[in-house]
């Protein structure tokens, strides 16, 4: 038994950090000093960037909590000792914000002999098609070597005869027979010569030419003189012969390139464009995220990078929502990472299998406000474009948009802009001592919304200001000026007679609606834009700035029910805690799916699980704590869009002993996306995938919604406050001056509770706020707030 800070175990000691754009948010939890079944959390919010006190959040974050849990003063460029650490699970946005600022590693792109220039043509989209400047993103990459090489598909893929026209192979991958479709020479056993092998799809690949390795050696030391380490590598048909791919890295390799991104061995998939880009983006991401890991591991004791058995794990949150090793872990798997955690936190906190109603995730930050949907499981694309980069690499469905926090406010051309602009972290808003413009959070600060005596002091030269709300003011009151003086084209004067002079409340609220309203685009296009009603979502409200705008922006959107977590301003560094360990493998097919290549399938698929449930032991995880997801990116035939199809439980073949019927499954989703399908065309697979999930948590109690039902019948639900009563409640912890939208206006006498002194079961009628160490939540008139356990559980009145 222990009973002070300083002895809590080794090992203990579990530490999750997000490294957002404006704030970097630590979550850790050691032993309960008074009952070791229990655990203690602690909450550290910082600055992400703060140059002139430490070099890298995340650490600086991490010693902070050290000194807090083992009650020690650690001088701040300390190597931090790690005998207490369990686990280190970091999610950054390094490699995000250096392909969006296009600061990533120089490096060079090699290329099958006449496709130079295949990347810059990419595939002819116009994503702004009656722009009369057109701005094409340039590559990232810097020069291009070509290698003389060549390996092509035997057939063609539009023959109606295909399967019986194609080669065929024996189990040892030997040619039976040649093929036998149009352009055959009638001698060999393709449409011209070249050894015939089979790939990894199955498919017949005839070698045309192989590269030289005299001249590749050549080319890459001319590459590594001028400079270069990080290469990419993108070859005709890589993604099921990757041999040609495999002998230019290892020359590459040999010569001490220090990164050389294989296209094939990222993502075994068909179409060269994507590959090729998504090669390139690893190649010029992973050093520049490297680079910063080997930084933030250079501030600890070298037992946390060597990985060994009793060393301190270190885990990455993936953009595709599961934790993977540092072995694992690229530039190309972390571009959402930041984000990815937020969505794990509240999908695993919010949903409820039972009541099975769908989620909208609203991560408002500093620097933007992400927006997911979660209806029992992660949406997942496989092409996502960022930065104008097409990247081909399995994503959570995230939509976001240039409005947070940190979000500039501008009165322009008659118009309130808020945004795309951020203030960030350095300088910030104009309330954070740094100089910086006017921002949402300036705006939230004058109309009450933030308590500077609540808000984290971490502000000034010192670190230890609170906001200035004053510099805010000053700064509106010039807008105040600009907008009334405009002529009241701005406010709808029918005539200058007519014009009314707006309040600074008033002009200030505008901001917000405006704020709210770019907030609520992102929601509707993943809901009404595919066919989901809106107002039939639960919002799961987190980040920052969340709950200064939830309760509005579920009116607007017509949503009734809002959940908020306890730690919902720190919830992407919460969701690492309760992330999942995951780890998948995919292989390229190229065959039709019918009942004769059924079993075919279904064994690669089984042999691919064992696969995953292997690496999965091997990191920890086995039997019940296992699930395993197995798909098919299936896709008409003629057609080029492919969708990853993982059945439902209730989809399954009859007479097979269970096995998942794909077509079925293929079918339900092809017609949700598209609104009809393509009766009688032949269906092609063209990967197949198996994701394996080890679990974290067993489970993580009772949901909400039941503590609900539990509170309610049971009586337990108390009001602490009426929403017409000018008393200060109880419970209240002051009383503040908050603006609501009209006819409400101005509430001088706004009840401020503090979380940690409400009671499971106190119910808040707004007008009110409820805030805690690191946030504020806004209710506003009409809805009522329920305390749970680990929630507030916000209603509006319809």
């Amino acid at each position: 038994m222990f009973h002070t800070k300083n002895d809590i175990p080794d090992r203990s000691l579990r530490i999750c950090a997000d490294r957002g754009g404006t704030f970097c948010d630590v979550h850790a939890s050691y032993p309960d000093p008074e009952n070791v079944e229990q655990r203690k959390d602690v909450v550290v919010k910082l600055l992400s960037q703060d140059p002139s006190n430490y070099a890298d959040a995340p650490t600086e974050g991490i010693r902070r909590v050290l000194e807090i849990v083992t009650g020690e003063t650690i001088p701040r460029n300390t190597v931090l000792n790690t005998d207490k650490i369990d686990y280190i699970r970091l999610s950054t946005t390094v490699a995000t914000n250096a392909l969006l600022e296009r600061k990533g590693h120089k490096h060079a792109l090699l290329i099958t002999k006449g496709f130079k220039d295949l990347l810059l043509i990419g595939n002819q989209s116009r994503p702004r098609i009656f722009d009369l400047n057109i701005r094409r993103p340039s590559p990232l990459y810097t020069k291009v070597v070509e290698v003389d090489e060549r390996v092509t598909l035997v057939g063609y893929t539009s023959d109606p005869q295909a399967e019986e026209h194609a080669v065929q192979f024996d189990e040892n991958g030997t040619v039976k027979r040649g093929y036998r479709g149009n352009g055959w020479d009638g001698e060999g056993d393709a449409e011209g010569p070249g050894e015939i092998v089979q790939g990894i799809s199955g498919e017949a690949v005839r070698i045309m030419k192989k590269p030289d390795g005299d001249t590749l050696k050549k080319d890459l030391q001319a590459l590594y003189d001028e400079g270069y380490r990080s290469i990419a590598i993108v070859l005709v048909h890589s993604y099921t012969y990757p041999n040609h791919e495999r002998f230019v890295g290892s020359i590459a390799r040999s010569i001490g390139f220090e990164h050389v991104s294989e296209s094939a061995q990222l993502l075994p998939m068909i179409k060269m464009v994507p590959r090729g880009v998504s090669s390139t983006a690893d190649a010029y991401l992973t050093p520049i995220l490297r680079d910063y890991l080997d930084g933030f591991f250079s501030g600890f004791d070298e037992k946390l990078k060597d990985g060994r058995l009793k060393s301190p794990r270190v885990e990455f949150m993936g953009s595709d929502g599961g934790l993977v090793d540092y072995q694992w872990f690229s530039g190309l798997k972390s571009i959402l990472s930041g984000p990815a955690g937020g969505v794990v936190g509240y999908a695993l906190t919010s949903w409820d299998e039972k009541r099975k109603r769908p989620i909208i995730g609203l991560d408002v930050g500093g620097t933007s406000t992400d927006v997911s949907r979660f209806d029992g499981r992660y949406e997942v694309v496989y092409e996502t474009t960022t930065a104008g980069v097409t990247i081909q690499s399995p994503q959570l469905d995230i939509n976001t948009v240039a409005s947070g926090g940190g979000s500039c406010l501008q009165f322009r051309n008659g118009l309130f802009v808020t945004g795309p602009e951020s203030a960030g972290a350095q300088p910030g808003p104009a309330c954070y001592r740094k100089g910086g413009p006017l921002a949402v959070t300036d705006a939230n600060l004058l109309l009450g919304r933030i308590i500077p005596d609540f808000f984290p002091k971490i502000f000034g030269k010192s670190e230890k200001e609170p906001l200035d709300a004053d510099t805010s003011r000053k700064l509106f009151e010039k807008v105040v000026e600009d907008v009334n003086a405009d002529g009241g084209n701005s406010v709808g004067a029918a005539d200058a007679g007519a014009r009314k002079k707006l309040s600074m409340d008033e002009i200030i609220y505008g901001f917000i609606k405006v704020a709210n309203e770019t907030m609520c685009r992102p929601i509707r296009a993943l809901t009404e834009a595919r066919g989901y009603a809106t107002s039939k979502h639960i919002l799961a409200s987190f980040g920052g700035a969340g709950g200064q705008h939830a309760c509005e922006i579920a009116k607007l959107l017509g949503i009734d029910t809002i959940l908020i977590h306890r730690y919902s301003s720190i919830l992407s560094a919460y969701g690492l805690a309760l992330a999942d360990r995951a780890y998948e493998v995919q292989e390229p097919s190229s065959t039709f799916y019918n009942p004769q290549n059924y079993p075919s399938l279904v064994s690669r698929l089984d042999k691919k699980e064992a696969e995953v449930r292997e690496e999965l032991k091997r990191q920890g995880f086995e039997g019940s704590r296992v699930h395993v997801e197995r798909m098919l990116n299936m896709r008409f035939e003629g057609t080029d869009t492919s969708l990853m199809v993982l059945p439902d439980p209730n989809e399954k073949v009859e007479g097979e002993d269970g096995k998942e019927d794909f077509l079925k499954a293929f079918k339900r989703v092809y017609k949700a996306e598209f609104g009809f399908l393509l009766e009688g065309k032949t269906v092609i697979v063209d990967d197949i995938k198996v994701r394996g999930i080890g679990k974290t948590f067993d489970s993580l109690g009772e949901s909400v919604y039941d503590e609900i039902e539990h509170l309610q019948s049971s009586n337990s639900i108390k009001a602490v406050n009426s929403a017409d009563s000018s008393s200060k409640p109880e419970k209240a912890d002051t009383t503040w001056s908050v603006y609501f939208e009209e006819p409400v206006g101005r509430v001088d006498d706004t009840p401020v509770f503090k979380l940690e002194k409400l009671d499971v079961g106190d119910e808040v009628h707004g007008p009110a706020m409820v805030i805690d160490d690191t946030q504020t939540i806004v209710i506003i008139p009409g809805a009522k707030a329920v305390v749970t356990s680990k929630h507030l559980y916000i209603t509006l009145s319809k």
